[in-house]
């Protein structure tokens, strides 16, 4: 097995078998870094994780060596919609995702803000933050809850970073501090954010509407479609329409060194050869700067 490096990139690995199986997926592919789901996300059945499972993923964390552990919530949970059932649901859902994570000791847990179906955005950020500050009350954790930059097609809540802001100014003050924001490479592009041409100024808007201390995680994926498309089609590293040069910047640009960096790329028929060629593609990057 490739013991690989313990620096700041990592993939969402899968669980099969069970969450104490994914730390040893991670170190195969050469990281020391993972994000994983605590639950099958397109369904809305609740596992139950018992102590004896949580124990045996500590074991495996300590015993690879994972440096940063996470997690990426169900698909299917809605916090802004305007359906009074769904957005229980979600609610619930979400809370039990957070307690998982807790349980586990997870560093993170990434969740889409979800869609105003009503198309009533203002409303949409106003219920997905309601949400988001009952969770983060009812579960006493250091998870921190990061809200994904989405790519902003159709009712999304989340495909500016000024929706992204407008959700934690409305999140209650007393839980605040414990939500910060993942910028996902392919959704910034899908969304206008222009890392190609503009990559300075990407960042200079994100320093001036969130700030730096709020950028918790980035996950790196080329795109298929164009700049501004509103389309979510995650690409291999390098060959989608962001290419080379964005990624050569992020791994050089010292203000995201320590900002952990996970792959959410196509696996094709070997996921473990797929994600070190992408893993190999980016140091390859800081390398030869």
């Amino acid at each position: 097995m490739t013991r690989g490096a313990d620096d700041e990139l990592g993939a969402h690995v899968s669980t099969e078998g069970g969450v104490g199986k994914a730390p040893a997926r991670a170190r195969e592919i050469g990281s020391a870094c993972l994000q994983l789901f605590t639950k099958q996300p397109s369904r809305w059945a609740e596992p139950t994780l018992d102590a004896a499972t949580a124990e045996a993923f500590a074991g495996e964390r300590a015993e690879q060596r994972i440096r940063v552990a996470g997690a990426h919530d169900s698909y299917l949970i809605n916090l802004s919609s305007p359906d009074p059932a769904l957005r229980a649901r979600s609610l619930k859902c979400f809370t039990g995702e957070l307690r998982r994570c807790t349980a586990l000791g997870l560093d993170f847990l990434v969740t889409h803000p979800g869609n105003a179906t009503d198309g009533d955005l203002p409303s949409g950020i106003r219920r997905n933050a309601d949400c988001l500050t009952r969770a983060l009350r009812s579960v006493e954790s250091t998870t921190r809850v990061l809200l994904e930059l989405t790519a902003g097609g159709g009712t999304s809540v989340g495909g500016s970073f000024q929706n992204l802001a407008a959700i934690l100014e409305e999140t209650g003050s007393d839980v605040r501090a414990r939500a910060g924001i993942c910028v996902d490479t392919c959704h910034a592009y899908a969304a206008g954010y222009d890392l190609v041409t503009a990559y300075d100024a990407v960042w200079e808007e994100f320093e001036r509407v969130l700030g730096w201390g709020l950028l918790g995680l980035l996950h790196l994926n080329d795109s298929k479609h164009p700049l501004g498309s509103r389309k979510d089609r995650h690409e291999n590293l390098g060959r989608g329409t962001l290419g080379r040069e964005p990624f050569r910047r992020i791994m050089l640009d010292e203000r995201l060194r320590s900002v952990p960096k996970i792959l959410e790329t196509p696996k094709g028929d070997d996921p473990v050869a797929a994600d070190r060629r992408n893993l190999r593609f980016l140091r390859r990057l800081r390398r030869e700067g």
